[in-house]
C-alpha cells in the first residue's frame, strides 16, 4: 500500500472543512495510507513588506523542509505547476508506485506561498487551478483528487 504524506501550512479551523477531510481520508484508506502532516503558520503582521514576507516564507520553508523523507517523490502545489486532468493525475500516482516510489508527498504552502528552496526539493510542481484558492480548501481538493484518481485506477465507478 502506498504511503501519501501531505505537508500542509497551517491548521484547518473551519468544522466543514475538517469533516471533509475526515470523510476523504477516511474513503482513502482502502487504497493508501494518508498522513497529514499541519506544521505551524507564522504570524503575519497587518503591514508588511518584502521584508517580512521573505522572512514568514523562509521560517515556513525550513519547517518543510526537515518534514521531508529522502525516499519520497515531492509535489509542491504552486500556480506555475502543471496542471493535470483527473485521468492523468490517477496515471501519474499509479506510475509512480510501479516505478518504486513507496511514498509520495505533496506540499501545500501557507498565504505567501513557497520558497525557492522548497520548490528545488520537489520532483514536480502540480497547480489544480489558475485561480487562487485558500490553502485549506485546496488541503480538500487534494484529498477529492487522490480519491478520484484511485477509483479511476481500480476501473471503480465515480460520479464524473
Amino acid at each position: 500500500m502506498i504511503n501519501i504524506n501531505i505537508i500542509c501550512i497551517g491548521k484547518l479551523k473551519e468544522k466543514y472543512l475538517k469533516d471533509a477531510v475526515s470523510e476523504y481520508s477516511k474513503r482513502l484508506s482502502k487504497y493508501c495510507k494518508i498522513n497529514i502532516i499541519e506544521l505551524s503558520d507564522e504570524k503575519i503582521p497587518s503591514k508588511v513588506n518584502d521584508s517580512i514576507i521573505n522572512s514568514v516564507k523562509i521560517e515556513e520553508g525550513t519547517k518543510i523542509i526537515n518534514s521531508l523523507k529522502n525516499d519520497s517523490y515531492v509535489f509542491s502545489l504552486d500556480l506555475k505547476g502543471k496542471q493535470y486532468s483527473s485521468e492523468e493525475f490517477s496515471h501519474k500516482i499509479q506510475e509512480l508506485s510501479v516505478n518504486g516510489y513507496s511514498t509520495i508527498t505533496f506540499i501545500i504552502g501557507g498565504t505567501l506561498g513557497l520558497t525557492n528552496e522548497v520548490l528545488k526539493k520537489s520532483n514536480e510542481l502540480i497547480c489544480f487551478s489558475k485561480m487562487t484558492f485558500p490553502h485549506q480548501l485546496i488541503r480538500v481538493f487534494l484529498l477529492e483528487q487522490l480519491f478520484r484518481g484511485f477509483k479511476i485506477a481500480g476501473n471503480e465507478t465515480y460520479h464524473w
